[in-house]
């Protein structure tokens, strides 16, 4: 058992295609998607302690108890790994809460890569993402970062070529949309542009940021944006405001405009006119060294 506090970073991602396909006998979607994480993280401090498992967040609204998706990952992990001590994790917030941007799922992939470490567990990263699989559809892309085409309910992942470096602006609206009610409202018919995850993985491939923009679909946008016609207009004035292309990140609310470099999203950034509430985030895609 490692005696030292053990920090990670958990990174939010955006979902540059989406598409939702059949129903499962689960209850799910089959989904197919081109995930990419980016820079935008939360930070977590694992500490031993004797007993119990205690979270201390800071910012955001979330719960700290049994409801917190991070303590019911450290719970899965001691229960696998047969551990009887405890920890105390610290959770500092900077991902935006039900935002379509994995806040939560890369919150319990840091906790499994954290308390794999600090409990000497020795778990590889495919036994960490069987864990992930447990608590949540994009659990096991958040533990494996970078570019990725997800499939099944999100778990059925296979590395990409990496992204380029792409600039990011992020519009996180003052409301959150809960993803099983943009599910069930879904209906094939409403995607007017189909996704096309073969030909967003041409153009990640060949580090075309104007294809890249191009591609970007998100099957779930027609249903959200229903609930909330504003989110439409955010897309639009992205657009406007300079960047390549906007689309919404998961189930939303988030909306985020590509630009070809941090600089350029900057720019957007400061043209973009914000009101009611919205958090505008700049930051950029990222890519673990393999």
């Amino acid at each position: 058992m490692v005696a030292v506090t053990v920090t990670v970073l958990a990174r939010a991602k955006i979902n540059l295609t989406l598409d939702v396909l059949e129903k499962r006998p689960d209850g799910y979607h089959e989904v197919e998607m081109v995930m990419q994480s980016i820079e935008l993280h939360d930070r977590l401090e694992f500490t031993p302690v004797s007993e119990g498992i205690t979270i201390l967040v800071d910012g955001g609204d979330v719960p700290s108890g049994e409801d917190n998706l991070v303590y019911r990952a450290a719970k899965c992990i001691r229960t696998h790994g047969g551990v009887r001590t405890g920890v105390e994790i610290y959770l500092e917030k900077a991902i935006p809460v039900a935002a379509g941007l994995g806040g939560g799922s890369a919150d319990a992939a840091a906790t499994l890569v954290g308390l794999n470490k600090i409990w000497g567990l020795g778990l590889t990263l495919p036994e960490l993402m069987l864990l992930g699989e447990k608590l949540g559809s994009d659990v096991p892309f958040c533990l494996m970062g970078g570019t990725a085409l997800a499939r099944g309910r999100g778990e059925k992942l296979q590395r990409l070529q990496p992204c380029p470096p792409l600039g990011l602006v992020l519009v996180k609206p003052p409301f959150g949309v809960s993803t099983a009610s943009v599910y069930r409202a879904y209906r094939p018919i409403r995607a007017e542009k189909k996704p096309d995850y073969r030909a967003m993985v041409e153009v990640i491939t060949a580090k075309d940021p104007c294809g890249i923009a191009l591609h970007l679909s998100n099957a779930l946008e027609p249903v959200t944006f229903e609930m909330h016609p504003e989110l439409a207009v955010i897309k639009e004035m992205l657009v406007e405001a300079g960047a390549l292309g906007a689309l919404m990140s998961g189930s939303g609310p988030t909306v985020f405009g590509l630009t070809p470099e941090l600089k350029a999203a900057r720019t957007v950034a400061e043209r973009y006119q914000k009101s009611g509430g919205q958090q505008v985030l700049v930051t950029q895609t990222w890519n673990p060294v393999l």
